[in-house]
């Protein structure tokens, strides 16, 4: 599948230079394995978890579960349902997913829904309330969006109140042959400025956007730790 330029970063990029902590995010981990599902059902008021897929669930335009996801994915189903996670792509669902082909195979083959919308993310917001509505979903904030892109994924949760959640890729070398070459490079830079240590990255992590609910790792921790990994 051919992506089409997503118009809506461009012009939300505008809004992410004059406020630069609209894309920190929450939490930050390795992979969606590492985060404790439980804890932020029960005490982040999450109701339902929208996943990012290439290079978050799968391989980029593959449609199996990577082995280092299959973990994080089995126990956000465990703890949430099934019809409180969902995937939201920029490649699958959209316009550009001809027919939807692409999303049935992928619900066929990860057994979750793949959320239909017209506008990429950053946006999108209405066809995701519209999915979770029957879940007892009545705004933003009990929402959590987990991806590995900044501009995209972060943005679109911080932009309207959602938990969020930056994972690293799944893919790297050769076995990331098949992601998309501007997407890819873009990725390096928006990890490079936030996770770098100099004044500008922690000024930014700094000023990340506070959840309504979730009150930080130190009081609510949602990483989990190796012994629980085990």
């Amino acid at each position: 599948m051919v992506q089409s330029i997503n118009t809506k970063a461009l012009i939300t990029l505008a809004s992410v230079v004059r406020r630069p902590y609209l894309a920190s995010p929450h939490i930050h981990v390795q992979t969606i394995s590492d985060v404790n599902y439980q804890s932020m059902r029960d005490k982040c008021g999450i109701k339902a978890v929208i996943f990012d897929k290439d290079n978050t669930l799968t391989a980029p335009y593959d449609i199996s579960i990577h082995e280092k996801a299959a973990s994080g994915l089995s126990k956000a189903l465990d703890v949430f349902g099934v019809d409180n996670v969902a995937i939201l792509s920029n490649s699958a669902g959209t316009k550009d997913d001809k027919d939807y082909e692409d999303a049935l195979k992928i619900e066929q083959e990860l057994g979750i829904n793949v959320i239909r919308h017209d506008e990429k993310k950053p946006g999108g917001l209405d066809e995701v309330l519209q999915h979770f509505k029957d879940q007892g979903v009545v705004n933003a904030s009990q929402l959590c969006m987990v991806g590995d892109r900044l501009l995209t994924d972060v943005v679109f949760g911080n932009l309207y109140g959602m938990l969020t959640l930056h994972c690293l890729p799944l893919c790297h070398g050769k076995e990331n042959s098949k992601d998309n070459k501007v997407a890819s490079a873009v990725r390096t830079v928006e990890n490079s400025f936030m996770y770098s240590e100099w004044w500008w990255g922690r000024m930014v992590r700094n000023r990340t956007i506070p959840h309504a609910i979730w009150e930080g790792n130190e009081k609510c921790p949602l990483i989990l730790s190796s012994h629980e990994m085990k």
